[in-house]
């Protein structure tokens, strides 16, 4: 009888929440995209920009196992998707927390309006000012509180690494405990829109056109 290969269908990793040992436990949907690259197995691989990769992990967690399953036709689109343009950080932490803004919690609003006025002291575009006036526009508020709080403080370091990573996290989770009927949905056209704005940076078509980021409506 001939042998299995490690690509037949009965031993391809099933998408599930958490991390995975092996293939044959399941594999979330960083471990998968580690897995179709060839790469060893991992949700951290090399092959994925640090922060999609968490934006992926946290929405693969967070969508309820029922919709998980509408996630694989993303999973080989974040391959290829690295490099060092802080455009990439910026774009997807801006992503996120515009997303989200609109229907999150007062307590989360008010951290990602902090997060979104840091993108854009730090890395301002017309894209991402864009985002940011869209969001804002549904929550004067939230920007508000940002702007007095942010005036009030003495913090003046540059939004990093970090603080990117924080406000993707924070998005994730206030877009899946909010109270909406669509959360999942909300959640791949979040992951989705960032793959793609993420290509265009990386890959662009034309560079002397840079690619328009689609606003999310509420």
């Amino acid at each position: 009888m001939k042998k299995s290969t490690p690509m037949t269908p009965e031993l391809m990793p099933t998408l599930s929440a958490g991390r995975h040992r092996t293939a044959r436990q399941g594999a979330c949907f960083m471990e998968f995209a580690s897995y179709l690259a060839g790469e060893r197995w991992s949700d951290h691989p090399v092959c994925t920009h640090p922060l999609l990769a968490a934006l992926a992990r946290d929405v693969n967690d967070l969508t309820t196992d029922a919709a998980r399953g509408d996630l694989m036709p993303l999973v080989t689109r974040v391959i290829g998707l690295n490099g060092d343009d802080w455009r990439i950080p910026a774009t997807i932490a801006m992503l996120a927390a515009s997303a989200a803004l609109p229907i999150a919690s007062m307590e989360r609003q008010r951290a990602l309006a902090a997060g979104m006025l840091g993108v854009l002291a730090t890395a301002s575009t017309p894209q991402l000012e864009e985002l940011a006036e869209h969001a804002f526009a549904q929550t004067p508020d939230s920007e508000r509180w940002a702007r007095a709080y942010l005036a009030s403080t003495a913090l003046s370091r540059p939004f990093g690494a970090h603080a990117a990573a924080a406000v993707v996290h924070t998005s994730v989770v206030g877009i899946a405990l909010a109270c909406v009927a669509d959360a999942d949905a909300r959640l791949a056209a979040l992951l989705e829109r960032a793959i793609e704005a993420t290509r265009a940076i990386v890959h662009p078509v034309d560079a002397a056109e840079p690619a328009r980021i689609t606003l999310q409506l509420a």
